[in-house]
């Protein structure tokens, strides 16, 4: 009965990890969002080739916002400026830098109304593919639980019992997910 309990625990955890992974990875694809603010989190891919190796930005320089639409970039190497620059603009952010010479600044656009709605719709269509991902992972869960009832190792009243934590699980995690998303809505709605 002992290795029972302790595969239901496996399949419970790696429910719980995927999901909590799903919803990891929602947050990061919100997080690097343009959103009519600045942002340093947009520059976390950015990498310059710094020496023939690239680095991502975030280790070359100090990033700051000193107002709500201007991201700073101090490169402590001055002589890297120019590297600096140009991975910016590789890296097509929309945002054109301007260097002058002490620092770059990039400065971000208002967005217009109907920029705003198509950002939303794409933050909409991030939480339903979220949902999806954790509602297979609920699905998943049940079938190995079912598995284990056809081989009679859980009986009929455990496996309806583990289905309901399953439930449970994905419906908070799906609560989550939607408060998350209307946050980030309000942030993009406001002007």
């Amino acid at each position: 009965m002992a290795y029972e309990i302790m595969e239901v625990e496996l399949i419970f955890d790696e429910f719980k990890a995927k999901s909590e992974k799903s919803i990891k990875a929602f947050k990061a694809e919100l997080l690097i969002m343009k959103a009519g603010r600045a942002n340093a989190h947009i520059l976390d891919k950015v990498q310059a080739n710094y020496y023939g190796t690239p680095t991502p930005i975030n280790q070359m320089a100090n990033i700051s916002v000193p107002e709500a639409r201007i991201l700073q970039i101090s490169v402590w190497d001055v002589s890297a400026m120019k590297v600096v620059e140009k991975a910016l603009i590789d890296a097509n952010l929309g945002i054109t830098p301007t260097n002058d010479g002490k620092v770059i600044r990039m400065i971000f656009p208002e967005l217009t109304e109907e920029r705003r709605k198509s950002l939303v719709k794409e933050v909409k269509t991030l939480a339903e593919n979220t949902k999806v991902a954790i509602r297979n992972e609920r699905r998943d869960a049940i079938e190995q639980l079912r598995a284990l009832k056809k081989e009679s190792s859980i009986t009929e009243d455990e496996l309806h019992n583990y289905e309901k934590d399953a439930d449970k699980f994905s419906s908070e995690h799906i609560t989550e997910i939607d408060k998350i998303a209307q946050d980030k809505e309000k942030e993009i709605m406001s002007v």
